[in-house]
């Protein structure tokens, strides 16, 4: 009996550990994160499971689960670079964790004007690209244009509607410590100039580095039987 009672403990003990274990990866190293919307299209799908890199930018609160209220600012931090693909707390309800490219930095000016991207009143590059065609979705191709930011990065945007809201804005003044970010399906992208406003530093929860699992149709990803008709073998283990 009491071979049996140690054999139960040493059990507990090592689930215990386990979660505890998992509490500190996903709290200091990486976190996973699925694509619930569009806004990042053609870059990120619906359905796309990405590893998030906790240390990138240093922590927070928010790299802690449920944001407890521990100390304000970040700790060792780094700095986010133009280009990244970052999740943040989406600044009027940090409850909700938000997904979008990192296009403005502390002090810059950004502005839409026609659908091109001006920042600090410089046009940035943007050539025309092949359609972007959703087979999964059955809508009509887009319009896709490369956008290559001032430090090189180079991405493809979406243009659904040429005369959108959101294709002519003024000109917003990036405050410190804070950064203004945007999707890259442009048309279909509640972010920085819009609602999101300027993000904190302190809302960053951590960089996006890899796509680990991807699959359609709202398939879940423990639906093994359903891998080889919706998972999208393509993009496993794709870099970001």
């Amino acid at each position: 009996m009491e071979k049996s009672g140690s054999s139960i403990g040493e059990t507990v003990s090592i689930i215990i550990q386990a979660l505890l274990l998992a509490i500190v990866l996903r709290t200091v190293v990486f976190q996973p994160f699925s694509i619930p919307s569009g806004s990042m299209k053609p870059t990120l799908l619906v359905g796309d499971y990405l590893f998030v890199s906790k240390f990138s930018y240093g922590y927070s609160k928010h790299s802690i689960p449920f944001s407890p209220d521990l100390f304000e600012g970040r700790i060792w931090e780094g700095k986010p670079e133009r280009g990244d693909i970052a999740v943040f707390k989406y600044p009027p309800n940090p409850d909700i964790d938000y997904i979008k490219r990192v296009i403005g930095l502390p002090g810059d000016k950004i502005q839409m004007r026609d659908g091109a991207l001006y920042i600090n009143g410089e046009k940035v590059e943007r050539k025309p690209a092949s359609n972007f065609l959703d087979d999964e979705s059955g809508a009509p191709p887009v319009r896709a244009y490369i956008e290559t930011l001032p430090n090189g990065v180079s991405y493809t945007t979406l243009d659904i509607n040429p005369n959108s809201l959101g294709d002519n804005t003024r000109e917003f003044t990036v405050p410190a410590n804070h950064y203004f970010m945007m999707g890259d399906n442009r048309d279909n992208s509640a972010d920085s100039r819009f609602e999101a406003g300027f993000v904190p530093f302190e809302n960053f929860v951590g960089k996006a580095t890899v796509i680990f699992f991807s699959i359609k149709n709202n398939s879940h990803p423990l639906a093994i039987w359903k891998w080889p008709q919706d998972a999208r073998f393509s993009r496993f283990f794709e870099g970001l």
